[in-house]
């Protein structure tokens, strides 16, 4: 039966640092807020979090991500009469001019495109509708149970909604993308105009690339219905966050408000490493009563003042031997608050012979010989 230990040895001491400036949790402009620590998953600062409202053109978000995962950057993607006609804001396509998909992406991400949005559904799910089902069963596996997309551009519908929390876990999950995280952090980009000598010369919108520092992107949204809307990310220190805020009519000031408390309050903490130490495991019938243990993995998490955390093992009471380095034992994981923030491998680090090695040598030549 395995037992559930945290040893004594992986109980973070306090982390104690100046929280001047620290963030209060509700403290916001916003009408719902969410900043998440990009790696854990971790909320550093929330208000109405679970607050289901619109989110205008930060549904690109989902748009581009499906698009780049389920798509071929350098295909053909035409645009429809349905993505011509399409109002709001738009990289003025013509009714059948072609880009590359990712020329689609790129004006849809720095330039809110709605026409790219829709040429784009199209393109991908054959239909907008056929689209929109594919975004509600990424949500889905994300995890963003209190979302529903009825469109890929974000255009006021009463069936058309998220959460700051949710909208933050699917910028979470696009993040970690290469290519998208790429294409969200361009500032500027020229793609192809049919007809024209000169090319179409985009702006990204989201103006935290050029005015705060470690900025990483994401996506800017704005309808009458859903106000201003914003979806920013930010390295700094070690940390990654990834934040939302909806309905916010300061939404840069606010957007870098918040993070910087965020980066004030907590520090990302290491815990565990891979291949260091994580205490031993009995060991029978071996020619040592013990073996080695280590992580395969690293286990951080960010901590504020007077936080703990600690690792917990599920590994079993005893093996057996013979035991070998790298033979898997059980499962890490970093606990803060009560939940769990991260998990790997807990495995060997040491050999640990059979005492009885020789023996069973002997037996199993013995068997061979004598055909049995």
């Amino acid at each position: 039966m395995a037992k559930r230990w945290a040893a004594g040895l992986f109980f973070v001491l306090i982390f104690m640092y100046n929280q001047c400036g620290g963030l209060a949790q509700g403290d916001t402009s916003a009408k719902a807020a969410c900043v998440l620590e990009l790696s854990t998953g971790r909320v550093l600062f929330e208000h109405d979090m679970h607050a289901r409202l619109p989110m205008a053109s930060t549904t690109k978000v989902m748009t581009a991500l499906l698009a780049i995962e389920r798509g071929d950057l350098s295909a053909s993607v035409t645009c429809s009469k349905n993505a011509f006609g399409v109002p709001g804001t738009s990289i003025y396509l013509a009714e059948g001019e072609t880009l590359t998909l990712e020329e689609m992406l790129l004006g849809l991400m720095l330039s809110s495109g709605n026409d790219a949005a829709v040429a784009i559904a199209e393109h991908i799910g054959g239909s907008v509708s056929q689209f929109a089902g594919m975004m509600n069963e990424r949500a889905a596996e994300i995890g963003a149970v209190n979302t529903h997309f009825s469109n890929p551009h974000g255009l006021p519908d009463d069936t058309h909604f998220t959460t700051a929390y949710d909208l933050a876990l699917i910028a979470s999950e696009a993040m970690q993308n290469d290519t998208f995280r790429r294409i969200v952090s361009t500032q500027r980009a020229s793609i192809p105009w049919e007809g024209r000598s000169y090319g179409r010369q985009l702006q990204n919108k989201n103006r935290l690339l050029s005015d705060y520092p470690g900025a990483t992107g994401i996506k800017t949204g704005f309808t009458s219905r859903a106000g201003r809307c914003l979806v920013f990310g930010a390295k700094r220190g070690g940390m990654e966050v990834v934040g939302v805020v909806l309905g916010c009519s300061d939404w840069f000031d606010e957007a870098q408000r918040l993070m910087d408390g965020c980066f004030e309050t907590y520090t990302m903490t290491r815990m565990l490493g891979p291949l260091e130490s994580a205490g031993h495991i009995a060991v029978v019938g071996g020619k040592r009563e013990q073996a080695g243990m280590c992580l395969m993995g690293e286990l951080c998490v960010p901590l504020a003042e007077g936080e703990s955390a600690q690792v917990v093992l599920d590994v079993p009471e005893q093996v057996s031997a013979p035991v070998y380095p790298g033979m898997h034992l059980g499962t890490a994981r970093l606990v803060a608050g009560g939940k769990v923030y991260g998990e790997c491998e807990v495995v060997a680090s040491e050999r640990v012979d059979s005492k009885h090695l020789t023996m069973d040598i002997y037996r199993v030549l013995s068997r061979w010989i004598l055909g049995g």
